[in-house]
C-alpha cells in the first residue's frame, strides 16, 4: 500500500499530536487534587487506573500511526 504525502504527514502529526495530548494529560492525573485520581490515603483510585491504561493505550497507538505516517513521509522522500 502506498500513502500519499499528504497522508503521511497527517499520520505522523497525528501520532506527535497524540503524545503531546496524553502525556499532558498523564502529567495532570498524576497532580490531581481533586480526590478523583487518588483517595484520602494517596493510593490510587479506580479513575486513576482507568485513565492510565487508556493514556497508555494511546500512546501505543499514536506511536504506531506515527510510525506509520514516518514511513510513508520518507518513502514519498525518496523519489
Amino acid at each position: 500500500m502506498k500513502l500519499s504525502r499528504r497522508v503521511s504527514w497527517f499520520l505522523l502529526a497525528f501520532g506527535v499530536w497524540s503524545w503531546v495530548i496524553w502525556v499532558t494529560f498523564v502529567k495532570n492525573l498524576w497532580k490531581d487534587g481533586s480526590g478523583l485520581a487518588f483517595d484520602d490515603a494517596g493510593d490510587p483510585t479506580a479513575y486513576f487506573w482507568v485513565h492510565l491504561a487508556l493514556a497508555v493505550t494511546s500512546f501505543i497507538l499514536g506511536t504506531a500511526v506515527g510510525v506509520i505516517g514516518l514511513r510513508g513521509v520518507r518513502a514519498n522522500s525518496s523519489k
